[in-house]
């Protein structure tokens, strides 16, 4: 009696329909931690290629995303049929996937775009060309990358604008934050000025810098004079580098500038009015 009950309360469709749903709530669900723990795991530095922190995060947070979207796609591909077989039993969906071949083969010559997209979109997550929280300069789109998918790149500039970058149409891309920043500027100052006594004043402040307990961990190489630049009757230009973690860059020539200001000015060194020590714009990182 029991048994029978059961087997009738099983047979509902809506019954089978509430179950296939909850458990493709569940495979997305329980999909998306598999996939984060089995990226977490293999995803790392090897020999060949060290990845700082801030880098080996990047990597695994853009394949998470990426795998993560791909999972939910056959999930929902999965359950739609699975839908269709229990409220239409007498449905054949194989002639209608058949159909499907050679609508697709129709449509191909029409999708080519999509198609490249989705290669570009390969090869930007195997190559690691950019990844999710990089600074980027694509095609003239600058900001910093909030997702990606296989058909296109969503990035965010300063302004809060947000850009859709097809990724078949992506021909020239700059990361700005892979592996390391760059600290590289040019003050100008007056052309009677001393260049050893400015050169130790610059090296002072950069090493100094880069031993504060606020600062150290962003920087990889002081900041240091580096050689000299254009001169002339008006201004002597000195050049100034560095080496940062990926993304310090803006905030550590920043902070150098606001320090260099103040030190040339307590040796009475004068700026020229050409004086390129100007205040970087960092990327608006949300």
């Amino acid at each position: 009696m029991e048994y029978t009950i059961l087997h009738s309360w099983w047979s509902s469709v809506w019954v089978q329909a509430g179950v296939l749903v909850v458990v493709g709530w569940l495979a997305q669900h329980f999909g998306h931690v598999v996939i984060t723990s089995i990226i977490r795991q293999t995803v790392h530095s090897t020999r060949l290629r060290r990845f700082s922190d801030d880098d080996l995060r990047k990597r695994q947070d853009t394949l998470i995303s990426v795998l993560s979207v791909v999972w939910k796609i056959i999930v929902f591909i999965t359950i739609i049929a699975t839908l269709l077989r229990i409220f239409i039993p007498e449905l054949d969906l194989t002639p209608m996937f058949a159909s499907a071949g050679v609508v697709g083969i129709a449509l191909g010559f029409g999708a080519q775009s999509l198609v490249r997209d989705f290669l570009s979109g390969i090869f930007i997550l195997v190559e690691n060309q950019y990844r999710v929280g990089d600074v980027v300069d694509i095609d003239g789109a600058a900001g910093v990358v909030e997702r990606i998918t296989l058909r296109c790149t969503i990035l965010r500039d300063i302004y809060g604008n947000v850009h859709y970058l097809p990724n078949g149409n992506i021909m020239h891309a700059i990361n700005k934050t892979m592996d390391f920043g760059k600290v590289n500027f040019t003050v100008a100052v007056h052309p009677e000025t001393d260049v050893d006594k400015l050169t130790t004043i610059i090296n002072a402040v950069g090493h100094k810098m880069a031993k504060d307990k606020d600062w150290r961990d962003k920087i990889i190489e002081p900041p240091e004079f580096l050689n000299l630049g254009a001169f002339n009757d008006i201004a002597l230009e000195v050049n100034i580098s560095g080496k940062t973690q990926p993304a310090a860059q803006w905030a550590v020539t920043s902070e150098l500038k606001k320090r260099l200001i103040k030190e040339l000015d307590a040796h009475h060194i004068e700026l020229s009015q050409y004086s390129q020590i100007k205040l970087p714009v960092a990327p608006n990182k949300r």
